[in-house]
């Protein structure tokens, strides 16, 4: 397994969704569906959320708590926010996946649930595989959501 190439095809599936994104409305980021987060808008800023805290987490360091991340689900920004600050992630996010010299040693960390919160030991390896799965998983809901509101593309991956 090769974490720079697979994260270099998530970046190219998400951009494929921005692309599909990018024409709508407000409305139509902001529509409530009966799957993953509920909205466009609340699915994507989940992604990116988690992706920003599994990178901390790769780095060693501490996760802040959740009121304290650059954006929250709850409170979705606009798209065009959401896509530039995105973007900007993601160049960090692979210099970070650059750095890792020994992708099995293991890191410890404090789980953000749980009281009181469990430590929680992984390797870079398993945080990434995780990273990639969960976002995979939530680019399928949003595919769907995209597809119920009439948005037509090929092969999304």
């Amino acid at each position: 397994m090769d974490p720079l190439k697979i994260y270099d095809y998530l970046v190219l599936a998400r951009q494929r969704i921005f692309d599909a994104v990018r024409p709508l409305i407000a409305e139509e980021y902001a529509q409530q569906f009966p799957i993953g987060l509920g909205s466009l808008a609340r699915t994507l800023t989940h992604i990116m959320i988690c992706e920003y805290a599994y990178v901390l987490r790769i780095e060693g360091r501490p996760v802040p708590p959740y009121e304290q991340f650059p954006f929250q689900d709850e409170n979705p920004p606009p798209f065009a926010a959401l896509e530039s600050a995105w973007n900007e992630q993601a160049s960090r996010t692979r210099g970070v996946l650059e750095a890792v010299r020994d992708w099995n040693a293991d890191i410890e960390f404090r789980s953000m649930w749980g009281n009181p919160p469990a430590i929680v030991t992984a390797s870079a390896a398993d945080l990434f595989t995780q990273l990639a799965f969960h976002e995979v998983h939530h680019r399928a809901q949003a595919v769907n959501m995209l597809r119920q509101l009439g948005v037509t593309f090929g092969d999304i991956d």
